[in-house]
């Protein structure tokens, strides 16, 4: 539960301002490059195309990605970061390797390796 309240507050990405972890894992997902089918992104999120045309419609309102329809067919369309959207991944960059930084120093190298064993059983479970 404590996970599904984190995962609900939003926090701040420079200029691209709040964003919640959903949007900004989303942003992560489409990437700096020259763009991704909104198919493959929801693929990608393993979500449901539905609700990544909901977050994108989100995203856009927020001017931090932009829809094109596909050049050669129009039946797909193309999702990709604006300029606030690029300053966006990149803080969310920054917080990774800083959150990274942070528990890494925190934790012993035993620590470390016990946290990843159980980290990899819980996904073994998870996907079961």
């Amino acid at each position: 539960m404590h996970f599904k309240r984190l995962d609900r507050i939003p926090r701040n990405f420079g200029s691209a301002g709040l964003l919640t972890l959903s949007e900004i894992h989303t942003i992560d997902a489409i990437g700096c490059g020259n763009g991704i089918l909104m198919s493959e992104l929801a693929a990608r999120l393993s979500i449901t195309k539905g609700a990544v045309t909901q977050i994108i419609s989100r995203l856009e309102l927020k001017e931090l990605v932009r829809r094109v329809t596909h050049p050669t067919d129009s039946r797909y369309t193309i999702v990709s970061l604006t300029k606030t959207g690029l300053l966006a991944y990149q803080a969310h960059t920054e917080f990774d390797q800083e959150l990274y930084r942070k528990f890494s120093t925190d934790v012993s190298p035993d620590e470390m390796e016990t946290f990843k064993r159980c980290l990899d059983k819980l996904c073994h479970i998870l996907e079961e």
